[in-house]
């Protein structure tokens, strides 16, 4: 059996850029509803907006846990199409990404936490309204933080990544570049943040790689001739 037969590469990559892409919208979503409903420096409207709007809000946490299972299939597609480039940076690849997605799934707890303590629960009848609502913000910034420490690895994935597709010979170097770049402003992001509280993100003007990336893979696939070559030189 030929390495055609046993895996189409171009089917495999589309595959894992239109699970890339589907992250975008359900992460934005996320974000959006964030934005919506809490208001920073006011615990009590930021309170009052998420009982009022309480299903959306757990709307948010399940978009964000389903985000991490597509992660998972993500990787995972990416590791059968860029492993014949190096076995071991694939690994590596898979592994870094993978140890991110119980960090991330738990910080949800946060946020499901200030639903608890917004749901007027008998046990909480020793606290005030004003103090419940002081803590809400406590556990949304959690989360916030949380996702910083998630950030480390979604940065350190990107090296691996990145090296894979640029020595790949089948996948544009420039997207493998763009990749690694993704993953310091990643890096920078979540460390800086907790040394300089005021520190603005740049993850913002360095993911272009991760848009590209998969939007390569949806459209134009792989060079099948160069794919098929790694494939039996890694066979």
């Amino acid at each position: 059996m030929t390495t055609k037969e046993k895996m189409n590469p171009n089917k495999t990559a589309r595959v894992a850029g239109f699970l890339y892409l589907v992250l975008l919208p359900l992460g934005i979503f996320g974000m959006m509803i964030r934005q919506r409903l809490i208001v920073p420096g006011d615990a009590a409207i930021t309170a009052s907006n998420i009982m009022a709007s309480e299903s959306l809000f757990r709307l948010s946490i399940v978009s964000a846990l389903i985000v991490q299972i597509v992660n998972i299939l993500v990787v995972l597609v990416l590791y059968k199409l860029l492993k014949p480039v190096n076995k071991n940076h694939a690994l590596l690849m898979v592994i870094f990404f993978l140890v991110g997605v119980p960090i991330a799934m738990l910080k949800e707890l946060n946020q499901f936490a200030a639903l608890l303590l917004l749901s007027g629960a008998d046990y909480l009848t020793v606290f005030t309204a004003g103090q419940l609502q002081a803590l809400v913000p406590l556990f949304l910034d959690l989360h916030e933080h949380g996702i910083m420490i998630a950030g480390i690895f979604w940065g350190l994935w990107l090296f691996p990544m990145g090296y894979l597709v640029f020595k790949s010979g089948f996948l544009p170097r420039i997207l493998g570049i763009l990749l690694i770049i993704g993953g310091f402003g990643y890096l920078i992001d979540s460390f800086a943040i907790f040394l300089f509280p005021s520190f603005k993100a740049i993850a913002l003007f360095t993911f272009i790689g991760e848009v590209l990336f998969p939007l390569w893979l949806l459209i134009k696939g792989v060079n099948v001739e160069q794919w098929e070559k790694r494939a039996l030189e890694s066979a």
